[in-house]
């Protein structure tokens, strides 16, 4: 290997990266076992009766005219004390009949529904729920995407870990409800039921890092406001509130019972957009606090493993793709000794059953626990949603560094709904 140095160096980077894999795949291994023979953790649950505190629901929304009298109409029916609630829409720019629609409400049921107008300012969710701001009424903010329809208790089974003082924000489970409309968005129901009921719960059994996902949840604005307030120039400011408040000692909760139902894609051109936004805005918060993260005096070793882990996990399509790329090159250099023969073998078997294709034990078992197992047939269509993603989280992670070279703005591409809007 001494007289072949860019083969040894190949040999080497791929090593690093099967052993990468393999860690994620030990980690997506021990939620699945956890979420299925462990402890379930659901501390806040059962809370029924209580002295509510005043809240603040923003429903965020830009050009919903198909969706947003749904989500309204939802929390107008919600059994949360209607005078410790504040609906507040924060419509964004809307150019179709959003705002219509909203002041429709407002008219119909005065005293409820508080709308924010915003008709300037800078693109996207996270600077529009920054000028919204001065609407909070209360210490707790829940925040909806405009698509979303919450069942009646959810608002109570949202606010209610928020009476652990420690706590700084809460994650409810989202649950897709266009799941029939195509191959796509069955696809995409696996996937977030994966994500959701046993990614997310795993780490609660664990008392690891859920992860605040920016809609279906909500933040203590005192604690925001104490680890630097609403950031606007980062595509995905939920992600960015999850580590900052880690990182300064709040803990996030997550609650699997308390679901909500939003509409995936049902288009890839639209589904691409969307992935590529979220690894951009993840792989921004990554780039600013790794290193805050890693050295906060707040968290423990297992937390800062798993929120590291968590904090990479869309560079790591990025790393399986260079994976590949390096085991054609060994193989096509005909390295010579018989470790970079078999190098190249070891690397796609632990790709294939300890890589990033471990997140598959997930979704099976997320299936077993919803009590739907003929969904599982579906599960070997979900490596084309796979290899489609791997292809544009890597595609995305190149866009971003090409935007810190040429101090590109970041432009915030809103996700298509499908609904047909309410008759006029």
């Amino acid at each position: 290997m001494n007289d072949r140095p860019l083969v040894s160096m190949m040999a080497v980077v791929l090593f690093v990266i099967v052993v990468i894999m393999m860690i994620y795949g030990v980690r997506h291994f021990a939620f699945t076992i956890s979420r299925l023979f462990g402890r379930q953790r659901h501390p806040y649950i059962d809370i029924e009766d209580a002295n509510w505190p005043m809240i603040t629901v923003f429903i965020a929304a830009h050009n919903e005219e198909k969706v947003i009298a749904g989500c309204i109409e939802a929390l107008l029916d919600t059994n949360y004390p209607k005078n410790r609630l504040k609906i507040v829409p924060v419509n964004d720019r809307s150019l179709d009949r959003t705002r219509e629609i909203i002041d429709d409400y407002v008219a119909r049921f005065p005293g409820r529904i508080t709308p924010f107008h915003r008709l300037t300012g800078k693109g996207g969710k996270s600077a529009a729920l920054k000028d919204a701001l001065p609407y909070i009424e209360g210490d707790i903010v829940i925040i909806f995407d405009a698509d979303y329809v919450p069942g009646r208790g959810l608002l109570k089974q949202l606010v209610a870990p928020f009476f652990d003082p420690e706590v700084g924000a809460v994650m409810g489970r989202v649950v897709p409800m266009n799941t029939g409309a195509n191959l796509l968005t069955r696809m995409l129901d696996l996937e977030r039921s994966g994500g959701y009921q046993v990614d997310q719960q795993a780490r609660m059994n664990l008392k690891l890092l859920p992860q605040y996902g920016g809609t279906v949840g909500g933040v203590r604005c005192s604690a925001v406001n104490a680890v630097g307030g609403w950031h606007d120039d980062i595509l995905a400011e939920d992600t960015d509130i999850t580590y900052r408040l880690m990182l300064n000692g709040w803990k996030t909760v997550y609650t699997n019972r308390s679901e909500c139902y939003e509409e995936v894609p049902e288009d890839w051109a639209i589904r691409i957009k969307q992935v590529k936004r979220w690894s951009k805005g993840h792989n921004q918060v990554m780039v600013r606090y790794w290193f805050q993260f890693l050295t906060s005096p707040y968290l423990s070793l297992r937390e800062r493993i798993d929120g590291m882990l968590l904090l990479l996990v869309f560079i790591v399509p990025l790393l399986l793709l260079t994976g590949w790329f390096i085991v054609l090159a060994l193989y096509f250099a005909n390295a010579g000794s018989l470790l970079n023969r078999l190098i190249p073998a070891f690397a796609l078997m632990a790709f294939s059953t300890m890589g990033n294709f471990a997140a598959f034990f997930e979704i099976a078992i997320a299936v077993l626990l919803d009590g739907n197992r003929k969904r599982i047939r579906l599960l070997p269509f979900n490596l084309l949603c796979f290899f489609i993603s791997l292809l544009a989280i890597s595609h995305a992670s190149w866009s971003l560094f090409v935007d810190w070279i040429f101090k590109r703005e970041m432009v915030w591409d809103k996700t298509v709904r499908y609904r047909q809007p309410p008759v006029p």
